[in-house]
C-alpha cells in the first residue's frame, strides 16, 4: 500500500470517529516555499503576508513557523488581526498592518508595538499627532498609490508629504511601498508603468528604502523587489504567475468524508431544483461539506472530487453542507460511510478548484471553513 494510501486509510479511520472533513497544512512545505522565495530575491528579504488568518491557515502556526525560517516582518491588514498575532511572535519581529488605522486606534498600535502603513496624508498626521502625545518616535511605513488606485499616498498628496517629512522628527519610515495590480501577468504593461512611478516616488523619497513585489512581483526581477518582497498567495502554494507552471510547493490538502451512497435509477432529479437528472443508472455520493465549507455554489455541474485518482464529478447542486458526486466511475462498494474523497491534493490544485468555480485562488483558498478538522505537519 503506497503512502497517499495508507493516508487515507488512517483518515478514514478518524473520519469513523466523527470528523467529516480534514484541512492538512503542510508547514514544511511552506517554510520550503519561503526559503525558495528568500533565494530568489536576495541580497533583498522576504517578509510574509498573513493577513485573513494566513489565508486561513492559522496566522499563528504559520508565523511562528516562518519566524523559525528568519522571517521577521509580517503584515496583516487590520489593527485587529495585528493585535492577536502580537504576543504569538518574538519581540524582534515587525507586525504591519496594510489598511493603515481608523482614527482613534493610533495609541493602541503604538502600545501595541505595532508599526501602521500609512495611506494617506491625514493618516500621517494622526500618527505624527500621536508621536507627540506619547513623546516618542513612532515607527511607520508610507504606501503610495502607482497606478492601482485603492490605496496608497495619491500622487497630489506627495509634495506636502515630501515638505512635511523633512520638518517632522517624531516619525522614523522604515521603507515606502506601493502594490502592484497585475503582477501575476507577466506581460502586463501596467507592471512597468507602476515600476516607473515608484522609481519617481523613489527619487522625491531619495533616503528611504523600497518594498514593492508581491508573490507576483517576487518573479518579474530584481528590479521589483526592492529591499523587502512581501509574498502572501505563494506562500500558501498557489500559483504567482498565471499561465506558468507553479513553481510553489503544495501547502493544503483537504479530505472530505462521505455521509451516504445510493443507487439512482435513469431519470432521477438530484439536488435543489432538480437541474441535474440522472441519463443513466447512477451511483451517488453525498459528501459532507458544501458552500458554508468554502466550496462555492458555482462549482455546480462543473467542479470534481477525486478517489484513488479516479474523477468523480459534481452533480445537482451545491448546498450549504453537503455536494453530491458521481461515484460510478468506481467499482461497487469502493465508498461507503466514513469513506474519504479528495478536493485538495495530488489530483487537484487550489487552482483547479478556482477555475472551475469560475473564481481565483485566494477566494478559494481563504473560504476553507472552520467545520473542517485543522492537521498542521
Amino acid at each position: 500500500m503506497d503512502g497517499h494510501a495508507l493516508h487515507i486509510q488512517s483518515r478514514e479511520a478518524d473520519a469513523g470517529a466523527g470528523a467529516s472533513g480534514y484541512l492538512t497544512i503542510d508547514l514544511a512545505a511552506l517554510c520550503r516555499n519561503y526559503r525558495k522565495i528568500s533565494k530568489a530575491v536576495a541580497p533583498a528579504t522576504a517578509a510574509a503576508v498573513v493577513k485573513a488568518d494566513a489565508y486561513g491557515l492559522g496566522a499563528g502556526q504559520v508565523s511562528r513557523a516562518l519566524h523559525a525560517q528568519g522571517c521577521r516582518q509580517f503584515f496583516v491588514a487590520h489593527l485587529l488581526e495585528a493585535i492577536k498575532l502580537r504576543p504569538l511572535l518574538p519581540n524582534d519581529t515587525q507586525i504591519l498592518v496594510l489598511n493603515g488605522l481608523q482614527p482613534g486606534a493610533e495609541i493602541t498600535c503604538a502600545n501595541a508595538n505595532i508599526v501602521p502603513v500609512l495611506n494617506s496624508l491625514e493618516q500621517f498626521r494622526r500618527w505624527s499627532f500621536t508621536a507627540d502625545k506619547l513623546g516618542r518616535v513612532l515607527p511607520a511605513v508610507l504606501q503610495f498609490d502607482t497606478g492601482m488606485s485603492r490605496l496608497g499616498i495619491p500622487p497630489q498628496e506627495r509634495s506636502a508629504l515630501a515638505a512635511e517629512l523633512k520638518t517632522c522628527g517624531n516619525i522614523e519610515i522604515i521603507f515606502i511601498m506601493s502594490h502592484l495590480a497585475c503582477a501575476d501577468e507577466v506581460d502586463n504593461r501596467q507592471n512597468a508603468d507602476q515600476l516607473a512611478q515608484m522609481r519617481l516616488i523613489a527619487a522625491v523619497f531619495a533616503d528611504l528604502d523600497i518594498c514593492f513585489a508581491n508573490s507576483g512581483g517576487v518573479f518579474l526581477g530584481g528590479d521589483y523587489h526592492g529591499v523587502l518582497v512581501r509574498p502572501g498567495i505563494a506562500l500558501y502554494g498557489g500559483a504567482p504567475t498565471a499561465g506558468r507552471p507553479n513553481p510553489m510547493e503544495p501547502v493544503v490538502g483537504l479530505d472530505v468524508a462521505v455521509i451516504q451512497t445510493r443507487t439512482a435509477p435513469a431519470g432521477t432529479r438530484v439536488g435543489y431544483g432538480g437541474k441535474h437528472v440522472t441519463s443513466a443508472e447512477t451511483r451517488l455520493a453525498t459528501i459532507a461539506a458544501g458552500y458554508a465549507d468554502g466550496l462555492p455554489r458555482s462549482l455546480s455541474g462543473r467542479g470534481a472530487v477525486f478517489y484513488d485518482g479516479v474523477r468523480l464529478p459534481i452533480v445537482g447542486r451545491v448546498s450549504m453542507d453537503s455536494i453530491t458526486v458521481d461515484i460510478t466511475a468506481l467499482p461497487e462498494g469502493t465508498l461507503s460511510l466514513g469513506s474519504l474523497v479528495e478536493v485538495l491534493g495530488p489530483n487537484q490544485t487550489l487552482e483547479d478548484v478556482a477555475e472551475a468555480a469560475g473564481t481565483i485562488s485566494y477566494e478559494i483558498l481563504t473560504s476553507l471553513g472552520r467545520r473542517y478538522e485543522r492537521r498542521y505537519r
